[in-house]
């Protein structure tokens, strides 16, 4: 197969698709990887380093597109590369089609095969190519809300985890899975007061096993949401419902309510966040103020850490490069029903329940387009 990887054209967005280690795997199983030049330079991996790979370098992303029978990404295409899209071509990438209605139609009108990797699955029922970047944006999500509260971005003036005879920050975090236990671990260790919210009873034993007393794990109903949100110094939003858009569980009425000075991380914003005044930002404006609350919304947060956002990702969706390549993609959905889980377009078709449903489209059985 040829295997396409373009550079990353998201605002400040240094991620790339394949690391060479990756490359060379495929290539020594006879595959074709197709790099554009520049790449990886944003994390110090040079055209050589993937020439060294046994990688072919391209000039520009069209040569990419019109060449790879299979395009491996990071972020969702932009306009101008779902442009480049063709019928039957691979699409491999994070996609969050619930919140993003112009992509949507798009990848559509493509007829491209569109595997999202927020939407793959694991036996365990876990996101097993989500879970590196939750890990990351879980623990970013503090030191952008660290300085979220400088009185210089607009916030109250406080450190997140006082000082001997000034007590610390309090931080409530809604949602304790990856996002928000990896959200929790760094809170704690700056020495803030912990919150965590979530329906899963699992999920709220299994904080309390990591934590013991560091962390107040707490059952979210729509009061206690209301109640820790208004006392909060820092929140953070970490809900996930796959492949949806995320619920709105912190309303305007709070926002307004909230602490002046006070400060929301909303992770959730790649699903349309979870946060009603909510709305996607980026790295070089990362922030703004309602009602006098600091809003951090980046929709790409690991991309500020690229190097090791794109090694970790690559950890993980290398076996499933390999498959696709090796038996091409509808072999490779046919035979692996967590693979299928991440198939949200093929064809012209909504093959996602949650997307389809969100933009009230008709949803299609992949099996049946298979």
């Amino acid at each position: 197969m040829i295997i396409g990887v373009p550079k990353e054209i998201k605002n400040h967005e240094y991620r790339v698709g394949m690391v060479p280690g990756s490359v060379r795997e495929l290539t020594l199983r006879g595959h074709t990887v197709l790099v554009e030049t520049q790449a990886g330079i944003g994390i110090g991996l040079t055209d050589q380093d993937y020439l060294d790979a046994g990688a072919e370098i391209l000039d520009t992303a069209a040569d990419i597109f019109n060449t790879a029978q299979m395009i491996v990404k990071v972020k969702e295409p932009l306009a101008i590369e779902r442009a480049m899209l063709k019928q039957d071509q691979i699409l491999f990438t994070y996609l969050h089609l619930a919140p993003d209605l112009p992509q949507t139609k798009d990848l559509i009108s493509s007829g491209a095969v569109c595997i999202a990797y927020e939407t793959v699955t694991d036996a365990r029922g876990g996101l097993p190519l989500l879970a590196p970047m939750s890990e990351v944006a879980g623990r970013m999500s503090i030191q952008a809300g660290a300085m979220a509260l400088e009185k210089s971005k607009g916030g109250c003036g406080m450190l997140l985890g006082g000082v001997p005879g000034v007590e610390p920050a309090k931080v409530v975090i809604i949602g304790g899975g990856m996002v928000g236990s990896n959200a929790a671990q760094m809170a704690v260790g700056m020495g803030a007061d912990v919150v965590v919210l979530d329906r899963s009873i699992d999920a709220l034993r299994r904080l309390n096993l990591q934590f013991g007393s560091s962390v107040k794990a707490v059952y979210s109903t729509a009061d206690a949401i209301e109640r820790h949100v208004l006392d909060a110094d820092l929140v953070i939003g970490g809900v996930l419902i796959p492949g949806a858009a995320a619920p709105k569980l912190v309303t305007r009425d709070m926002i307004s309510r909230m602490k002046p000075g006070s400060a929301i991380v909303d992770v959730a914003i790649d699903q349309g966040g979870c946060v009603e005044t909510s709305k996607a930002t980026t790295h070089e404006e990362p922030t703004y103020i309602v009602d006098n609350v600091v809003h951090y919304c980046v929709a790409n947060m690991p991309g500020a850490v690229a190097r090791t956002s794109t090694f970790a990702l690559n950890n993980v969706t290398l076996p499933y490069i390999i498959t696709l390549a090796d038996k091409g993609y509808k072999e490779a959905l046919l035979a692996d029903n967590h693979l299928l889980n991440g198939l949200n377009m093929m064809h012209g078709k909504i093959t996602c329940k949650e997307v389809a449903e969100a933009h009230k489209m008709a949803y299609v059985d992949p099996t049946n387009l298979l």
